[in-house]
């Protein structure tokens, strides 16, 4: 059954509207439904987060908001609207002028996704001239003015490196460079500081917190570290197996969790208040198998609160508050038992939103 429409804090159109939104991979011997279900709204000038383990959902949903999964393997289903035009529906030269120009991507992997045998300063130059119809030597301006935007040092010599050249951290931000190059509307983040150290994590995030800000972009930031997510998002959406199982603003999900599975994951996760020889929590189990999803909650199997109805049909989304709401029946419980093992509030290492 579709999802209800997602709580929405204005009346005028959002950047991303996703409704019932699935997403299946039949390359396979069986079909996988990577997503299923899922309404989510992006406003003008937001960020929203997108959390959860691996195989949650996460990145399928953000690919999907450009349409870059092989669609002779992939079914999509539902509706996708990105600064009110359908993405579904546009022919291969829409996606084309589309893509970069009004929604871009930072993508995980900034050395698998920029070409290796051309100089990082020549990729952005051809994606100017290509959307913004612009001279050789105005792109090149253009780029130089990029690199100095992002803080990447020697910026006129950078240009010219290739990105094997190119430390993890210089090639997130020319990856960043990159996708705001043609000055899109929304930008999309894959997990944008999974393979960098911390001190370089926290200088991107802050980047990108702030490039937002200044440009007024709408952000879809996909990352499994809730603690990244409260730095940045103004809003969070957790998903597992699939689907978005609670919804709210940074602040409102963090101190009052109402999903066992979004407590699960602040339990699990290092806090300030740690004392030494303290372990960790642990998410007992595993993912459910996406090509045989049970009939249920897919979290019952792992979930300290379960019962017996938990296992019979997917549970409704429940409006806990303005702004937050959660996929269970035992929404009641769950906040009983946030507060009775006090669920860590999380101080950002940047303090961008909580403070």
């Amino acid at each position: 059954m579709p999802d209800t429409p997602p709580l929405t804090s204005s009346a005028a159109e959002p950047m991303v509207s996703l409704r019932d939104l699935s997403v299946t991979f039949t390359g396979g011997r069986r079909p996988i439904h990577a997503v299923s279900g899922v309404s989510l709204d992006v406003q003008r000038g937001e960020v929203v987060a997108l959390i959860g383990e691996s195989g949650s959902g996460k990145s399928v949903t953000l690919r999907t908001l450009l349409r870059l999964h092989n669609e002779r393997r992939t079914q999509v289903g539902g509706q996708v609207r990105v600064a009110g035009r359908d993405v579904l529906t546009m022919s291969q030269r829409e996606l084309a002028d589309f893509r970069g120009k009004v929604a871009s991507m930072v993508f995980q992997e900034p050395l698998l996704a920029l070409d290796p045998v051309y100089s990082v300063g020549a990729q952005i130059i051809e994606a100017l001239r290509r959307h913004d119809r612009l001279s050789q030597a105005e792109a090149q301006q253009r780029a130089l003015a990029l690199f100095e935007r992002v803080r990447i040092p020697s910026p006129q010599r950078r240009l010219q490196a290739y990105p094997h050249e190119m430390s993890g951290g210089m090639r997130q931000r020319a990856m960043i460079a990159l996708a705001l190059a043609c000055k899109p509307q929304l930008l999309l983040a894959d997990e944008p500081t999974t393979a960098l150290d911390a001190t370089v994590q926290i200088q991107i995030l802050l980047l990108l917190r702030e490039l937002q800000r200044e440009l007024g972009l709408s952000v879809v930031f996909v990352t499994h570290d809730i603690g990244a997510a409260v730095e940045v998002a103004d809003r969070i959406a957790v998903m597992y197996a699939g689907r978005i199982v609670e919804e709210g603003t940074a602040r409102e999900l963090i101190r009052s969790p109402r999903h066992p599975y979004t407590m699960a994951l602040l339990q699990s996760r290092a806090h300030g208040a740690m004392t030494r020889g303290t372990r960790l929590e642990t998410i007992g189990g595993a993912p459910p198998d996406l090509s045989a999803l049970p009939p249920g909650c897919a979290f019952a199997e792992r979930c300290k609160l379960a019962t017996d109805a938990c296992r019979i049909a997917q549970p409704p989304a429940v409006e806990l508050a303005p702004g937050h709401r959660a996929r269970c029946i035992h929404t009641d419980a769950a906040a009983g038992l946030s507060t009775m093992l006090s669920v860590p509030t999380l101080a950002p290492v940047c303090p961008v939103m909580l403070s």
